[in-house]
């Protein structure tokens, strides 16, 4: 089972990534589209930037977006 968990974080992970270069992005939109808590987006944004990927927040009218 522990090759299913790694399996289903990684996949996690890159829809993660697909929505944020799809632009717009909030925490909140993140953790809804994809079924999970909004420390569960930030723990996994960690896990993208630990990874070498630069991602950041833009403060727009709407509030902060990826």
């Amino acid at each position: 089972m522990i090759y299913g968990r790694s399996q289903m974080i990684e996949n996690r992970l890159a829809n993660m990534l697909r929505l944020i270069r799809s632009g717009g992005q909030s925490t909140p939109s993140l953790a809804e589209k994809l079924h999970i808590s909004q420390p569960t987006v930030s723990r996994c944004l960690t896990a993208l930037r630990e990874r070498g990927l630069t991602i950041r927040a833009v403060r727009e009218d709407s509030g902060w977006v990826l």
